[in-house]
């Protein structure tokens, strides 16, 4: 905020008028012997014209602010010093912190009490320039930002929100927090249930590969999980043709017939590769034939 004081007054008198040149005003001419008059950038206004050129009218009377009053301004916005006042409470605000809000001016205390967030532990306004803490849209005073089991302040330090309260890390594991079935430590954030049984997800792995199972499918053998390829190189039968594993996992279908298996995709006659799936076949040692190859045999 500027505060204008008075300009500074000058007057010629008498005797210097009949000694020197003329002497008039800037804008109107008039000579100013004997005058009260203003210099502005070293150029000399009688007291009408100052006024009218340069003086502003008050924001809340209207009224001129004359060369004998003080002019209070605030981005390019004038007031008599007796003006400057509180919208909400009328004190003045000359010489005082303020604010504004929609051009409107405020003590800070009036300011606060109308638009600063309130404290959602105390219910009590969080003064401007005070530190305060916020999370989700609530705000604290730094000291009721506490651990709701310790009592704590809890600051910047990491925390979990509970049923609207706030817990420091430590104080959350030792009420709350499901421990993993393999590392036995606490499961703070994430996790994964199987079989009822909670884990962290870097515990949750396949018992093969190591690979993490969360958001993955996998299945399981012995109370143990595994990852499909691992299942499958572990367990699943052999292709008879291809002799990869046939995991039958998905619904995918596979023929079987006196102990071996084959994929649908391979089960085709070995001279002239036509599909047998759902026809008649002949065998001829290791090999399955159509019936029209197998007159050859």
């Amino acid at each position: 905020m500027e505060q204008r004081y008075l300009p500074f007054f000058l007057q010629v008198s008498r005797l210097t008028e009949e000694m020197a040149e003329r002497y008039d005003c800037t804008e109107c001419k008039e000579s100013l012997y004997g005058q009260k008059y203003v210099l502005r950038e070293e150029k000399p206004y009688c007291v009408k014209c100052y006024e009218v050129l340069f003086c502003h009218n008050c924001e809340v009377c209207q009224k001129l602010i004359s060369c004998t009053s003080k002019d209070l301004s605030y981005k390019d916005r004038h007031w008599h010093g007796e003006c400057f006042l509180c919208t909400k409470c009328s004190r003045s605000l000359v010489d005082r912190p303020f604010a504004t809000k929609d051009d409107v001016l405020m003590c800070t205390e009036c300011y606060s009490n109308e638009f600063s967030a309130k404290c959602h532990a105390c219910l009590k306004t969080i003064m401007p320039g005070s530190k305060k803490m916020e999370h989700k849209g609530n705000s604290w005073h730094e000291n009721c930002f506490t651990c709701n089991r310790c009592q704590q302040p809890i600051g910047t330090r990491s925390f979990v929100q509970k049923d609207g309260n706030n817990y420091c890390l430590s104080c959350y594991e030792k009420q709350f927090a499901l421990q993993c079935v393999h590392c036995k430590k606490p499961i703070t954030t994430g996790g994964v249930n199987y079989r009822d049984q909670p884990w962290h997800k870097e515990c949750f792995v396949c018992i093969g590969c190591k690979q993490q199972l969360a958001g993955q499918r996998f299945t399981s053998r012995d109370d143990f999980a595994y990852c499909l390829d691992c299942f499958c190189n572990l367990f699943a039968k052999k292709c008879a043709y291809c002799t990869t594993p046939i995991s039958g996992l998905g619904g995918s279908k596979y023929i079987s017939f006196e102990q071996r298996q084959w994929h649908n995709d391979c089960f085709n006659c070995k001279k002239c590769c036509v599909s047998l799936v759902g026809r008649g076949f002949l065998t001829c040692k290791d090999d399955i034939l159509c019936p029209d190859c197998g007159k050859d045999f």
